[in-house]
């Protein structure tokens, strides 16, 4: 087992990645205030680990409620969310109870704004399934459910008390999720670590081959890059929404098409690949540094083009972005492979050019 901690003060948390960390319930029990706790999942997630895990933390005493919703995008909003609380009520569980979000991206998002929200807010952990979840989504603490105008634009920072990411689980997962999970991985390198670029370049075909080390590797760093800037940045006041390389127009692929249609992850790498296109046109990439974040999308099985929306569609939806400021659409764009900075800079014309260009 490998773990990192999230360094902030009293909220500081670990990060355990490892095979087989779903059955070994010792490794929650110091995360939780009492012994009542509640676990949410989905029902694909469900049928394939929730009989084993509950009854791993049964067999130590706790007591635990089951929540199982409807999987996928499609469901992360008001409805589904007032799902877990009706479990939470019915079961009559208190502010002491632990939410344990076992799952992918979605039921992580939803269970801690639920934990945010819930008797004013009570504790939950992260046991992420997706190579998405367990790399980027279940760290950070941000939580939210979508609109039919916006992705994740209701929600809440709230940090969980504990992620427990097993690799094993990633055996389930369809190719196409492990795929999607990969665009995230590769944004890092993208972002603030070039050496881990190199890496993912010279093992992406290892980690489509689901090689054990390498998925570790690539989580483990993965989770040390979210660490690093959610500790220096927890609220994403500056530095933090680097993390959103390509996610302004991945965003608007996302709620253009309708929640689903696209996964998260190949609405973000189609999307990378028009912030390098835009970075290129403000004369910070050269045309050989876009063909490289081209062809490491590509080799991952990862969308390079973005969806037909048409460029006015793009900019409509863009325009409700959280990084927009008073007005101003902030993109995050790269200086250099290995170097994301927020701007404004990016004229209307431009990204009308690198989105008509792109998809």
């Amino acid at each position: 087992m490998r773990t990192l901690n999230v360094e902030l003060a009293e909220r500081s948390y670990p990060i355990h990645i490892g095979a087989g960390l779903l059955s070994n319930p010792a490794l929650i029990l110091p995360h939780l205030k009492t012994r009542r706790i509640a676990v949410i999942t989905n029902d694909v997630v469900g049928p394939l680990y929730l009989d084993a895990f509950v009854a791993g933390l049964e067999a130590q005493g706790l007591r635990v409620t089951r929540i199982v919703l409807p999987d996928g995008e499609a469901h992360k909003d008001w409805q589904t969310l007032n799902l877990i609380f009706d479990g939470l009520l019915a079961e009559r569980c208190d502010r002491s109870t632990t939410l344990i979000a076992l799952g992918g991206g979605v039921i992580g998002d939803m269970v801690g704004f639920a934990a945010a929200t819930y008797q004013r807010g009570v504790p939950f952990i992260q046991v992420p399934t997706t190579l998405l979840s367990q790399v980027d989504s279940s760290v950070g603490g941000k939580t939210a459910i979508n609109h039919p105008l916006g992705k994740n634009m209701i929600g809440a920072f709230y940090q969980p008390k504990l992620v427990l990411a097993d690799t094993t689980a990633l055996n389930t997962l369809p190719d196409r999720e492990l795929k999607a999970g990969l665009a995230e991985v590769i944004k890092y390198g993208l972002i603030r670590d070039l050496p881990f670029l190199e890496w993912i370049e010279a093992n992406v075909e290892r980690l489509l081959a689901r090689d054990p080390d390498a998925l570790a590797e690539a989580v483990e760093r993965s989770c040390r890059n979210k660490a690093e800037v959610v500790t220096a940045d927890e609220t994403e006041q500056g530095e933090r929404a680097t993390l959103n390389l390509g996610h302004t127009f991945g965003h608007a692929i996302e709620t253009g098409l309708g929640y689903g249609e696209w996964l998260h992850g190949e609405a973000v790498a189609a999307g990378a690949v028009m912030a390098a296109d835009l970075s290129r046109r403000l004369g910070w990439l050269t045309d050989a540094d876009v063909e490289r974040v081209v062809a490491i999308h590509r080799r991952a099985g990862l969308p390079v083009k973005g969806a037909r929306l048409g460029a006015e569609r793009y900019l409509e939806l863009m325009a409700h972005d959280k990084k927009v400021t008073d007005g101003t659409l902030r993109l995050v764009l790269l200086k250099a492979i290995g170097h994301a900075v927020i701007t404004a800079e990016a004229r209307a014309d431009d990204i009308r050019a690198s989105i008509d260009a792109c998809c």
